[in-house]
């Protein structure tokens, strides 16, 4: 490639960079918003405590469902397709779980919660979108960028939480008509998207590795390790933490502040996220992020005071922010272009799988593991560690193979 085919390139991947930021910030505000109440609200809804984070993980199992499909979607029809798929699907999940809060039905619920896992999976492939068009140079920057969008919808969700909660009779209903809008407007920002539609395989082109083989590469199946590792343990905690925050005896708005500042604290860091990787190496950014995310553990066993939750939500969220670019970047750089409508979507699967399974998790240690809302956060906490293990083994095992083994 030469240095104008380099220049074009980066000129069309930044304007992407643009949009897909934009729809990041807009669209991007619906996860903390369902994130802050989803768990308030299956426990207002469900008849035993500890299904009150099913909504929430319902909402990940969707993601997982719809992985794979959505990536065949946008390797066949491009990437506005699969994108305006996931912001109607949004857009639904966000009405019938409305009409669930409207009945007091929980199964109603949770069907808008499953339907909403259409949109998170969309939303999980705006950090592969952006890498699309750009240069080897610029990928991990573009990565990055992208995910510094969710900046704004740190600040967007939390705070129309605050505004829409206790705006009807009924608890958190005008939230979840928030919802509905921020579908409906950002989905009008694929329009603008320049990603190419990939070209129809021909008869005589590679085929690629399978499933398998991809997974047998020793790079690909330690990035696909931490990735799973780093957002299923934030997904664990974050769950988790505005039942803790309530339970402790604070109130709705702290749960609020502490999830904005979470967050920020994902987010924030993305604006050099990809300079350190350039800097320093993708394998010590996400080393970096796992020891941040254990960090965060410690800081919640100190205690319940308000601070310990701000601290330890924050280093979990600067230990994601690690981990899972670091990990994106990793996958990105280890699959040829013709593979990843192949690698992207198992990955997603396998990603969202584990959250699944840390949501699911979340919600019963957190409510059913001991007689306190203390005992149970500690729970969450504890659980953490020997994923932490398998996820740092396995980058050490990397770091010390043959370069070229």
């Amino acid at each position: 490639m030469t240095l104008a085919d380099s220049y074009t390139n980066d000129s069309r991947a930044k304007r992407n960079v643009a949009v897909l930021v934009a729809a990041q910030a807009i669209l991007g505000a619906q996860m903390p918003m369902i994130f802050t109440i989803g768990g308030l609200a299956g426990q207002s809804l469900a008849s035993n405590p500890c299904l009150a984070t099913l909504p929430i993980s319902l909402i990940v199992l969707g993601s997982m469902l719809a992985a794979t499909p959505i990536s065949a979607i946008m390797q066949k029809w491009g990437r506005r397709a699969g994108f305006l798929i996931g912001a109607l699907a949004g857009a639904l999940g966000g009405a019938v779980g409305a009409y669930g809060l409207y009945l007091s039905s929980f199964p109603i619920f949770l069907a808008g919660s499953l339907l909403t896992g259409i949109y998170m999976s969309a939303h999980g492939f705006y950090r592969f979108a952006a890498a699309d068009t750009a240069s080897d140079a610029f990928r991990p920057k573009a990565i990055s960028y992208v995910m510094a969008g969710g900046l704004a919808a740190a600040i967007i969700g939390p705070q129309a939480v605050k505004a829409t909660s206790d705006a009807y009779v009924i608890p958190f209903l005008g939230t979840y008509f928030a919802v509905i809008a921020v579908n409906l407007l950002g989905a009008l920002l694929f329009f603008f998207l320049d990603i190419p539609r990939p070209a129809p395989p021909a008869a005589d082109s590679p085929r690629g590795r399978s499933r398998m083989e991809l997974l047998k590469t020793p790079r690909i199946a330690v990035a696909v390790i931490c990735a799973m590792v780093s957002y299923a343990l934030m997904n664990l905690v974050m769950t988790s933490t505005p039942l803790a925050v309530v339970g402790c005896g604070y109130d709705r708005a702290d749960a609020a502040d502490v999830v904005t500042s979470h967050v920020l604290a994902m987010y924030v860091p993305s604006f050099f996220t990809g300079h350190l990787i350039a800097r320093f190496g993708v394998e010590k950014v996400v080393a970096a992020g796992l020891v941040v995310l254990a960090a965060a553990g410690v800081v919640a066993l100190q205690g319940v005071d308000l601070n310990n939750f701000f601290i330890a939500l924050i280093l979990l969220g600067l230990g994601w922010n690690f981990g899972f670019i670091g990990a994106t970047t990793m996958l990105a750089g280890a699959h040829e272009p013709h593979e990843r409508g192949r690698m992207q979507g198992l990955n997603d699967l396998l990603v969202f799988g584990g959250v699944t399974m840390a949501s699911l998790a979340s919600g019963g240690l957190m409510n059913c593991s001991g007689g306190s809302p203390v005992e149970g956060w500690t729970a969450v906490n504890l659980a953490m560690v020997p994923f932490l293990t398998l996820a740092g083994g396995a980058l050490i095992w990397l770091m010390l193979r043959p370069k070229d083994a």
